[in-house]
């Protein structure tokens, strides 16, 4: 189930007899170099599962671990395969169609489909944004800085980041701000857990309360996001990776699942060792009520650094991620020339527009204050619903659009199959509950 231990050779920026930088020890290599080496070793798995860990999602693993203790632990590693296996058919999918997620489901589904769920993914992903610049308004406010200084310019960057020309130059960028989201690791260190009930809670599953069952459901819809797959079929085509490039992309995107359920789990376990081990747990839903519930613990400072800086990491590489994928699924469906490759001209303002425009939305409606609870449960019903939509047409496509060689087989297709079932079942019995 897992082919990325089938590793690909030596990374391209070795072509052409350069010298490894070791043989010096880096000496003469600047700061700024080594770091970009480190990131174009990677590609659009890392960056996609960092953003899958976005402000939404944390803000859940907080609840879970101050609700349930270490019990929300043991879930998040076992969705660790199945956040694999799903992004890995996008993978295979791009490489042997050269062809995005929408335009494979217009090709053999019809436009009909095809733009159904492409609309909704773009309302899913303008929701999305709602919880990433609300997620950003609250690291300034904890700081003292207004919405209407920091949604602004979080805006700005983000529209920016698309006009440079360049899908790498995006993509690395989008791998350092996602990378902030590691500030929790020393946050949970600081917090000092207890092994003893971390062991207990990875044999606790209390699934017969209805209440952890939810919760449960609630963690499953933020790991495997709709937006997901749409994103990275399309920058995996943008990058210009082929078949070949597999082993690569595979080892990228296992890196990335295992990295990203590392946050949640860091996330899970601080809440668990302070607010919950104390019987404070209480409202959780901003970045701010996070932070004062961390400070008795983990004193000020570190609260609001550690706590602000994963946050705003979170939130901006989820916010590039998302729009991202909003525009290349509906670029793709309505047949628009669509590559941050090339910079707005007449052949991908519609593209670059439907980017533009999901930013915009977004911060518009944060910055307006309008229901955004309330618009944030709409948006979980909306992705509850389009979840089942999203897998079970990308199951199909997986057994229709590829060659033999790459499509799923035995072991590995009923597993996979079962987990995408279970995942879809589990989204839909969350349904009844959001009102």
């Amino acid at each position: 189930m897992l082919p990325f231990l089938a590793m690909s050779g030596t990374p391209t920026a070795r072509a052409g007899g350069a010298a490894p930088p070791a043989r010096n020890g880096g000496r003469g290599i600047s700061p700024r170099v080594r770091t970009l080496g480190f990131l174009a070793a990677f590609g659009p798995g890392l960056v996609v599962m960092l953003a899958d860990t976005d402000a939404g999602s944390l803000i859940t693993a907080a609840k879970s671990g101050a609700t349930w203790g270490y019990a929300m632990v043991l879930p998040q590693i076992l969705l660790i395969p199945v956040l694999y296996a799903v992004q890995e058919i996008t993978v295979r999918l791009a490489v042997a169609t050269g062809e995005g997620h929408g335009a494979l489901i217009r090709r053999h589904f019809g436009q009909g489909l095809a733009l159904l769920s492409s609309l909704t993914l773009f309302l899913s992903a303008t929701g999305a944004l709602l919880s990433e610049f609300a997620a950003v308004a609250g690291v300034g406010e904890i700081f003292g800085v207004s919405r209407w200084v920091t949604v602004p310019i979080a805006t700005a960057f983000l529209v920016g980041i698309a006009m440079t020309g360049s899908y790498k130059r995006a993509e690395r960028t989008g791998i350092a701000l996602g990378l902030a989201e590691l500030a929790f690791i020393p946050a949970m260190i600081m917090a000092h857990p207890s092994l003893a009930s971390l062991a207990r809670g990875l044999a606790s599953a209390p699934v017969a309360n209805h209440s952890y069952l939810m919760l449960l459901t609630a963690n499953i819809g933020a790991v495997i996001m709709p937006w997901m797959i749409f994103y990275q079929q399309g920058a995996v085509v943008d990058r210009g990776l082929r078949e070949e490039d597999l082993g690569r992309e595979r080892r990228d995107t296992a890196i990335g699942a295992v990295l990203t359920q590392v946050v949640s789990i860091a996330t899970v376990v601080l809440f668990a060792a302070t607010v919950a081990r104390h019987g404070s747990a209480g409202e959780l839903g901003t970045v701010g009520a996070m932070s004062a519930a961390l400070q008795p613990f983990v004193g000020t400072v570190a609260a609001k650094a550690l706590l602000g800086l994963a946050m705003l990491g979170a939130a901006l590489v989820a916010a590039l991620v998302a729009s991202l994928a909003a525009a290349w699924g509906l670029s793709e469906v309505f047949g628009w020339s669509h590559s941050l490759n090339e910079r707005p001209d007449r052949s991908t303002y519609k593209f670059y527009a439907v980017y533009w425009l999901a930013h915009i939305l977004g911060a518009v409606v944060v910055l307006s204050g309008v229901g955004l609870v309330e618009t944030v449960v709409d948006v979980e019903v909306m992705n509850a619903l389009l979840l089942p939509i999203v897998l079970g047409l990308l199951l199909a496509i997986e057994a229709r659009a590829l060659p033999e060689r790459l499509r799923m087989r035995g072991f590995h297709r009923a597993v996979v199959l079962g987990g995408s079932l279970l995942v879809m079942a589990f989204a839909l019995l969350m349904l009844p509950t959001l009102r």
